[in-house]
């Protein structure tokens, strides 16, 4: 089957297709005429690698399962790969570092905001009142 083809039947745009290429996931077989060709081996590892990614796993972890082996057959319906579980966690401990750092950063701006804001009150307080002042002046009114 062609691209077009694979693509539609997993669920993935083309360019994902060529993505995983790239990265070394996919390897299609190539026609005379130079177009990729996939059997149905590759039709179970995109759908694989597609679900995999969707997940949430990077390129990175879903390599681990191109070394093991492991995308050749139906991982929904078939045995888990042995490394499955240590690449499950291990990119779960890596979204908690970063979900953390974030958190940090989004604590500290929050606390320079609120520092803004109650150093700002003030002037703008006296803003409202002078131009309250100068419209009453001038006879315009709120």
């Amino acid at each position: 089957m062609r691209i077009g083809e694979l693509a539609e039947r997993i669920g993935a745009s083309t360019r994902s297709l060529r993505y995983y290429e790239e990265q070394g996931l996919l390897s299609p077989s190539r026609d005379s005429n130079g177009y990729r060709h996939y059997d149905e081996a590759a039709l179970v590892r995109a759908r694989n690698i597609k679900d995999l990614l969707d997940v949430g796993l990077t390129t990175d972890d879903v390599l681990r399962y191109v070394e093991q082996g492991c995308l050749e057959r139906p991982l929904a319906t078939s045995g888990r790969c042995t490394g499955e579980l240590v690449t499950a966690r291990e990119r779960l401990e890596s979204l908690d570092r970063r979900i953390s750092r974030l958190q940090e950063v989004r604590d500290r701006l929050a606390q320079h905001s609120d520092a803004l804001e109650a150093s700002m009150a003030p002037t703008e307080a006296r803003r409202t009142a002078t131009s309250r002042t100068r419209r009453s002046r001038d006879g315009t009114s709120d």
